[in-house]
């Protein structure tokens, strides 16, 4: 008997020292180590249950950490901004943010990542692997949450309700996002200006302002594209496929929201209003372009000139001065194009259409 008491005061003195990889377990749970009393195997385990709810747990440190999920305390405080967590491995996931740090490297191509899971996704995308098939249609996603997002379509069910518009979605996460646009909050900074944003996403793109990163390559010509729907609009031409149609005239369009904006010009609805002027909009996007005409601020600066501008597009057109991109190419003699509106111009050539008229002679123009 002394024997086996001192084999098991042993286990658990290595066991409470053992060096465990704090990122996949913060505490050290209690082990069930089988102890031979008299040739009867015994297992030792307790549990610990929530005085909340019906859960129970294999190690105090996890009710603990559960507990906090009815209590709401975070006991974790990030000493460069005034943020809190629950948990101290989500704190140190956080703090990578404000360091840069990239710990987990994949070794197919030079990106890094904050945290392990990210890796495992991001590798997927190299072996062409997407392991989570919906079971009501031949779609399958590299994640899970995408998966679920994508079902919640078949089913309808949007459970996550805004309590200050009638708003509802199908992640949690996405009614976070959205309720930010009823606080302003914009907690994710940019660390190279000072500019933030309300979506961890919007920041990423914005940061590919400043690195130059292209993440997005055409696999049939090469290019790369900093944007994941500027892919999609490139690969149309090379496809033909434009998938939005307009139900009241022939056009067709690359992206679903260039087809709501179409549709209301059909229906004439401006509902978005100017609170300095009359001015209506169709768009929320055009609203807030209109608006920064009162405020003279030029907030989107190129990073390989001094110059800046009042809106993002414009930063992007002028952008291709310097990369030399043409990514509007005519579909009748291959000529490409740094804007659209050129391309516009010269597809006239083509047709013959000379849509602006004279109206003191009978000459037609371009």
């Amino acid at each position: 008997m002394n024997r086996c008491s001192e084999a098991y005061d042993t286990y658990c003195h290595m066991a409470v020292n053992a060096d465990i990889d704090m990122m996949v377990k913060e505490e050290i749970e209690v082990y069930e180590e089988p102890v031979l009393i008299q040739d009867v195997e015994v297992s030792v385990k307790q549990e610990w249950e929530s005085n909340q709810c019906d859960k129970s747990f294999t190690s105090n440190s996890l009710l603990i950490r559960h507990q906090r999920t009815h209590t709401g305390e975070t006991p974790y405080h990030c000493n460069q901004c005034d943020k809190n967590f629950s948990r101290n491995a989500t704190l140190i996931v956080h703090q990578r943010k404000h360091s840069g740090e990239k710990p987990y490297m994949c070794n197919q191509c030079d990106k890094g990542f904050t945290r392990k899971d990210n890796l495992i996704v991001h590798q997927r995308i190299h072996r062409g692997e997407k392991p989570y098939q919906c079971n009501q249609c031949d779609k399958a996603f590299l994640k899970k949450s995408n998966l679920i997002v994508h079902q919640s379509r078949h089913s309808g069910k949007k459970p996550y309700q805004c309590n200050q518009c009638d708003k509802a979605y199908t992640q949690k996460g996405d009614l976070k996002n959205h309720q930010r646009s009823h606080t302003g909050e914009t907690p994710y900074h940019c660390n190279k200006c000072d500019k933030a944003f309300s979506q961890n996403s919007i920041l990423i793109r914005h940061q590919r302002t400043h690195n130059g990163e292209k993440p997005y390559q055409c696999n049939q010509c090469n290019k790369a594209f900093s944007q994941k729907y500027n892919l999609i609009e490139h690969q149309s031409k090379h496809s033909g496929d434009i998938p939005y149609q307009c139900n009241q005239c022939d056009k067709a369009f690359l992206r679903k929201n260039n087809l709501i904006v179409h549709q209301s010009m059909h229906s004439g609805k401006k509902p978005y209003q100017c609170n300095q002027c009359e001015k209506t909009f169709s768009q929320k996007g055009v609203l807030k372009k209109h608006q920064q005409s009162y405020t003279g601020k030029k907030q989107y600066q190129c990073n390989q000139c001094d110059k800046a501008f009042l809106q993002n597009s414009d930063l992007i057109k002028h952008q291709r001065t310097h990369t030399g991109e043409k990514p509007y190419l005519c579909n009748q003699c291959h000529k490409t194009f740094s804007r659209k509106d050129i391309l516009i111009v010269h597809q006239s050539i083509h047709s013959g259409e000379r849509p602006y008229q004279c109206n003191q002679c009978d000459k037609a123009f371009s």
